[in-house]
């Protein structure tokens, strides 16, 4: 791809993504994951229905009427988006390819952070960190990870979450809310690095999947190449037995993936990558406070 072209891709995708991160995600982002802590903010007279917890006694006593201290929420967060580039998200068959799908979750979530000046930053994952951006906060540091997302050209086609996850503990040093992107069609033993993780960061897996990769179609005799390993295999998609063992296969990763998850507590979600992401999101967030 040459650079007018991830230019035009960028561009698109930034009016694209920051028109639905304003609409929607901009309240629900700000109000689901919390700051640091409670810092200072000033001294005023006391209104009714303050705690008198915070009562500031010196003033109090140097005035003859009672003042409080009033604490505000220390906003600046750090989002880090895990992103899986491996081969297998380079799959569409409708309007895009899931990879696309990613690239403008990635960015609605990246320009949502920005707004409330958090920082983000980017990891591009196959069966190992391949890029890793540290936070910082700003449009174009977003349009930066727009950029690389759609650009990169991963070394490998394969995908393995507990190693990026146990690399990805030795740079984010900092409780962070992070974003896994990804088909998660992985066979590794993500469990354990996935239980050590969340012990310090809030995460959230979101599942992008293709329609098509839900159950085959009934059209006789095809080849199935799969996209990591390059494996090809002639199906008969015309026989019921192997539509059902292959439903009964994608069914069990998708379940896999959200039990997972949910036993370790972190929050996961499912989106199919031609439909409109923006309300599964938006419910999400209303029904997850981290």
């Amino acid at each position: 791809m040459d650079t007018k072209e991830i230019l035009k891709r960028v561009k698109r995708i930034e009016l694209k993504s920051k028109r639905k991160a304003s609409n929607l995600f901009m309240g629900e982002y700000h109000s689901s994951f919390k700051g640091r802590g409670m810092i200072f903010s000033e001294v005023r007279p006391y209104q009714y229905g303050d705690d008198v917890r915070n009562i500031d006694w010196n003033k109090t006593a140097r005035y003859s009427e009672p003042y409080v201290k009033v604490f505000e929420e220390e906003r600046e967060l750090t989002m880090y988006l895990l992103i899986d580039v491996s081969e297998s998200g380079n799959f569409g068959t409708r309007k895009q390819i899931k990879m696309e799908t990613i690239a403008e979750i990635a960015a609605s979530l990246a320009f949502s952070a920005t707004t409330y000046n958090d920082k983000v930053g980017l990891v591009l994952y196959t069966d190992q960190i391949e890029k890793f951006i540290p936070p910082k906060k700003g449009k174009q540091h977003v349009l930066r990870i727009v950029r690389e997302i759609i650009s990169f050209e991963p070394k490998s086609k394969k995908t393995d979450l507990a190693v990026t996850l146990e690399q990805f503990m030795k740079y984010a040093r900092r409780k962070s809310n992070v974003f896994i992107i990804s088909d998660f069609i992985d066979s590794s033993d993500y469990d354990k690095p996935l239980r050590v993780a969340s012990k310090k960061h809030d995460i959230t897996g979101l599942r992008i999947y293709d329609e098509k990769e839900t159950a085959f179609p009934n059209i006789g005799l095809v080849n199935v190449q799969d996209q990591e390993t390059g494996e090809i295999r002639l199906i008969d998609t015309s026989s019921a037995e192997t539509r059902k063992m292959y439903a009964a296969y994608y069914h069990e990763l998708d379940k896999r993936y959200h039990a997972i998850f949910k036993k370790n507590n972190a929050g996961s979600l499912s989106i199919r990558s031609d439909q409109d992401y923006v309300h599964p999101l938006l419910n999400y967030f209303k029904s997850h406070r981290f």
